[in-house]
């Protein structure tokens, strides 16, 4: 009964765009097996591990891993298999014992396992020394060592090798290959890419990828056995002689040599089978004694090499460069024998200056057609600067929303809220029947002034006598809080002085008098500023501060902990790993949420004790939203991330949230002042609750209730945002 191989590719495919990385790979790997897959670089050996780790989706074909189908069970062949990527991918800043640890975790190891599992690996791997070293720190063939620990810690069924040997000494070489060995004996099955030809001699079966192709696959002596290696009619030899670079260009001068190739000391010959070797020796005009020929046996080398100039016969022919003769006749040689005379000192100075100019020009107009953002980033942020400063930003304070508490009803109330709402600077949003309506609308944000009109209102002017209006002034908003006093105060004696123009034409008398029995104005308006009374500026922009740093802190925090792990290849390596999308994003949000609740906590004494602004409200509250505020903030950093592929991205991403975050929140201009379209816009801006939030709590002393539809709106955010990234993050290269 023949047993199910544990890798079983067939017409694996993967394109990137036009380019074709991996075409039409078919082959098996059975259980206990080291299976090399040996090729130059960028032939599609790292792609061809990634497609079968499940960390990059098959562009064509499939694949089955140890029974599951890498393009629809990717998560479960993780779970069973062990992956070191061919660049160290583990954490630098970690300590060996930390890095094994960190993986044991990833895999579920409980704590007794995790002890028992790491002290297994570093007898195996020799690298208890170490325990407590960086691993940044550590040599590269430590590192390797170290990486093949973490990849072996959850006892893998199935393990993947990228070229594990690349870049260290041939000692370090040699231990891995001897641990490798070892796997084998206990039964670990293992795909290794490698480019060196002793290693691929050391595996059980090997396969050559040239260009995307898979030339061929099996034991080493049946890869020797190919007739494509040596053709009929033709054998191999291998020549000793002295000088032999020098014998080499004779040897391929001749009609029956075939091919010739330096192979150390020696010269390895592919000729025809009916010329005899002592001929081939007598031909290089050799003196008796002086040189050697014999049969040899076809190594590795020369199969890969027999293969390589097959697939490259196979391929179109490139163009020919341009013989001297197609040279244009305005390029007239030098005469024989002269040599072009050189430019004086200062010309050949300039020359080089200029050719380094352009040079550094045309390389810096490659990046940026290399790196299109950067382009879209110069243009983008200036329009949009250009775009709010013109139309978003207005400095005119108009439309303040106004609350009305009319305890009067009669005609002359009625006229005075009629005043009001005839400016432009007032809005009437309602007029209140109660008090507890009044002062919510107040203390929730929702209007910024309140009129209090009397009961004896309309009675005391009828008798001439002076009446009062006191106007309530949210003062949170200095801006805001003065022009509406100066408003305020000119309605009022307008008003005045349009009573007292009737009164005194119907009686000719005084319009008006005050309880001491002198002529006044018939109208007295009573401004008094809440909450800020002093206006201070500080009231109004330490809170917003507070809002915008925290964004900022959190926001670049978690944008650029992503990103850099993804340049720094530790993400791929924890792709392969069976931690969850949701796991490895909350994971990464958890504990820069709470570095931030500790910044909210810092920012807010600063405010109190050094800035003097007093919370009026309730702490607990402040702080639960701000909370909320900081996962909001961190989820948008994960949403960045998920975007940019480079720290530079990052930033320019980031700043195209801040940039908004700052301008169209409310923390500097007034958003009740902004066009109709942008003011929509505004709520989807997160900052924008929570600067409603802070300056609603520290200086009007608001409640949960108070705060509701702000609570609401940041929450949608919140929720919308975490949902958008985690959906964006993808457990796979793309």
């Amino acid at each position: 009964m023949s047993v199910a191989p544990i890798i079983d590719a067939r017409g694996l495919t993967r394109r990137f765009g036009q380019l074709v990385a991996v075409d039409n790979v078919t082959f098996q790997v059975r259980r206990g097996e080291i299976f090399g897959m040996l090729g130059p670089n960028g032939s599609g050996k790292s792609t061809t591990i990634r497609m079968l780790c499940g960390v990059l989706e098959p562009s064509a074909g499939d694949a089955a891993v140890l029974g599951h189908r890498v393009s629809r069970d990717a998560e479960a062949i993780k779970r069973r298999i062990g992956y070191m990527s061919q660049k160290f991918s583990l954490y630098a800043d970690l300590t060996v014992r930390e890095n094994l640890q960190f993986y044991g975790r990833i895999y579920g190891l409980s704590p007794r396992e995790l002890v028992e599992r790491t002290r297994q690996v570093v007898d195996l791997t020799e690298i208890g020394d170490y325990m407590g070293r960086l691993a940044g720190e550590l040599s590269g063939g430590w590192k390797q060592r170290l990486a093949l620990a973490c990849s072996l810690i959850h006892q893998p069924e199935l393990l993947f090798l990228d070229e594990p040997t690349a870049g260290i000494d041939p000692v370090a070489r040699r231990q891995l290959w001897d641990l490798l060995f070892d796997l084998s004996g206990r039964g670990v099955t293992m795909l290794v890419s490698t480019h060196y030809m002793d290693e691929a001699e050391r595996c059980t079966r090997v396969g050559y990828l040239y260009q995307s192709h898979l030339l061929a696959a099996g034991r080493s002596e049946e890869l020797k056995a190919l007739p494509q290696v040596t053709p009929a009619g033709l054998a191999r030899y291998e020549l000793e002689v002295d000088d032999a670079t020098e014998r080499l260009f004779q040897l391929r001068r001749m009609d029956d040599v075939q091919d010739a190739t330096l192979f150390g000391q020696t010269i390895h010959l592919l000729a025809g089978e009916r010329t005899p070797p002592g001929e081939i020796l007598a031909r290089l005009g050799l003196p008796e004694g002086h040189g050697a020929i014999r049969p040899i046996r076809p190594t590795l080398e020369d199969v890969f090499v027999a293969l390589t100039a097959r697939a490259r016969s196979d391929q179109p022919a490139a163009p020919s460069p341009r013989s001297p003769q197609d040279a244009p006749a305005s390029a007239t040689p030098a005469s024989e024998g002269e040599l072009p005379s050189a430019p004086p000192p200062r010309q050949r100075e300039r020359a080089r200056s200029e050719y380094g100019l352009l040079a550094i020009l045309l390389k810096e107009l490659t990046h940026i057609k290399r790196q299109p953002s950067t382009l879209f980033f110069m243009l983008l942020v200036p329009v949009m600067q250009t775009l709010i400063f013109g139309f978003a930003i207005n400095v005119e304070i108009e439309h303040v929303p106004t609350v009305v508490r009319d305890l009067d009803g009669g005609q002359q109330a009625r006229d005075l809220i009629e005043s009001f709402r005839n400016t432009r600077t007032f809005q009437v949003l309602q007029v209140a029947y109660d008090e507890e309506t009044f002062r919510r609308s107040l203390t929730s944000g929702r209007a910024r002034v309140g009129v209090i009109i009397p009961p004896d209102y309309s009675q005391r002017l009828l008798l001439g006598q002076q009446a009062h209006v006191q106007v309530l002034i949210d003062g949170s908003d200095s801006t805001v809080a003065t022009n509406a006093l100066q408003a305020a105060n000119l309605l009022g004696l307008r008003r005045s002085l349009a009573l007292s123009s009737q009164a005194q034409v119907a009686s000719q008398s005084a319009a008006a008098r005050d309880p001491g029995g002198q002529p006044a104005l018939p109208l007295e308006v009573r401004a008094r500023l809440l909450y800020n009374p002093d206006l201070k500026s500080a009231y109004f922009f330490v809170p917003g501060l507070v809002a915008i740093i925290l964004q900022m802190v959190t926001l670049f925090l978690t944008a650029f902990s992503v990103v850099r792990e993804r340049e720094l290849g530790t993400l791929e390596q924890l792709f392969v790993t069976p931690v969850g999308r949701a796991g490895l994003l909350l994971g990464k949000l958890a504990p820069y949420a709470l570095i931030g609740f500790v910044e909210t906590l810092v920012v807010l004494v600063v405010m109190v004790f050094l800035f003097g602004v007093p919370i009026n409200g309730s702490l607990p509250l402040l702080l639960s939203l701000a909370l909320l505020f900081l996962v909001c903030a961190l989820g948008l950093g994960l949403l960045i991330s998920t975007l940019a592929r480079t720290q530079l991205a990052a930033v320019q991403a980031a700043f195209l949230v801040m940039l908004p975050s700052v301008l169209l929140s409310g923390f500097m201009f007034p958003r009740a002042e902004m066009p109709l379209p942008i003011y929509v816009v505004t709520f989807a801006i997160p900052v924008t609750y929570f600067l409603e939030m802070l300056r609603g709590i520290v200086l009007r002393g608001a409640d949960l209730v108070d705060l509701l539809p702000q609570v609401a709106g940041l929450t949608i955010c919140t929720v919308a945002v975490l949902g958008l990234a985690i959906t964006r993050f993808h457990k796979q290269l793309r």
